[in-house]
């Protein structure tokens, strides 16, 4: 079978930062806030705190540098969301609205200035949903369609009932949400190997979809467009087990929703940071190719930074080849049906 041509090229995760920080650890007068130490020509060092966090390059911050790596990959579009360690639900309410308006407004600005190659996703003080819905009402206004948050809040699974003025706040805002693994769970028991990363980082992701299912969430608010970062982590590889304990243990588990976590399988997306052409396939045939969305995790070398090589060697249908590559995430974040976004997607098309 002769692969399909790839189509337009939208990957909806990846990552960015302004290129000066405020020092807000300094402004606040207390916590590790992320600040960035620029040491040498177009690196810097994220210092959370007064200690080393991660090196960060200008493709972090310089939104044509970024725009000259991704078109290698044939790529015309990135969402772009600031990075999970900036979220900062630890800190003072009041304090993480200023960092989030602070960060909100620079992504805003990124997309005004190149409206053709970015689409922006805004963060928000889930630690206070009164001032999270305030940022999510100014995001609107911004022109963001969407929000990224974590996949738990200090702690507390997005089944909160705490959190449901938030998702209630979205569903009626129309603004998308992504869910990125963050703060994860057991993480001082296993910092060695990078295992946080490598074990945690899936783990939270099913942490967060399950809790979202069994505590209810999605059946409250049915048209709440969610997608989980990096495949949905290990929820869908562990469906039959969350099942068999619905189905065994209903006095435990079906507590706040007695639907089976099976029949949710296609109502909510993931993206396709699976980095196994195997498991993309198990991914696709359980919640089909218009549930996932082309991503990458760009800039950061855990990500998929050939941005989709290997699922444009996977030979699928045509059709499944432009769900995930573009038209899941414009639907995702409810740009799919607006006469003016098609105008712009048929000219990036016939550019291809």
């Amino acid at each position: 079978m002769t692969a399909p041509k790839t189509p337009l090229k939208i990957d909806m995760h990846t990552h960015i930062l302004p290129e000066k920080l405020p020092n807000f650890a300094e402004k606040f007068g207390y916590g590790e806030f992320i600040s960035l130490l620029h040491h040498r020509q177009g690196a810097a060092l994220m210092m959370k705190g007064d200690k080393f966090f991660r090196e960060i390059e200008e493709n972090c911050w310089d939104p044509k540098v970024r725009i000259r790596e991704y078109e290698k990959f044939n790529t015309k579009i990135q969402v772009v969301c600031t990075i999970p360690v900036m979220f900062s639900y630890w800190a003072e309410p009041k304090d993480c609205l200023d960092l989030s308006m602070f960060l909100n407004d620079h992504i805003a600005e990124v997309v005004a200035k190149h409206p053709k190659h970015y689409i922006g996703l805004g963060t928000v003080p889930m630690q206070d949903v009164d001032l999270a819905i305030g940022e999510l009402e100014r995001m609107k206004e911004l022109g963001l369609p969407g929000v990224q948050i974590g996949s738990n809040i200090n702690q507390h699974n997005l089944s909160k009932p705490r959190f449901f003025e938030f998702f209630e706040a979205c569903e009626k805002l129309d603004m998308a949400v992504l869910v990125h693994p963050w703060d994860m769970m057991g993480k001082a028991d296993m910092e060695k190997y990078w295992l946080p990363w490598l074990v945690g980082m899936p783990a939270e992701t099913a942490r967060a979809v399950a809790s979202m299912i069994f505590g209810g969430v999605f059946a409250r608010y049915p048209k709440l467009r969610v997608c989980f970062a990096h495949a949905g982590g290990s929820f869908l590889t562990t469906i039959g087990r969350l099942e068999r304990g619905f189905e065994c243990r209903p006095d435990l588990v079906a507590v706040h929703n007695n639907v089976n976590p099976r029949e949710y399988l296609g109502k909510f997306w993931v993206d396709s940071i699976t980095h196994d052409p195997m498991l993309l396939d198990y991914v696709i045939k359980l919640v089909g190719s218009d549930k996932v969305c082309l991503g990458s995790d760009y800039p950061f070398p855990l990500g998929d930074l050939e941005i989709g090589k290997f699922i444009e060697e996977m030979n699928l249908p045509e059709e499944d080849l432009e769900n995930i590559m573009y038209r899941s995430t414009l639907d995702w974040l409810g740009l799919g049906s607006k006469e003016e976004d098609q105008k712009v997607l048929s000219s990036f098309k016939k550019e291809n």
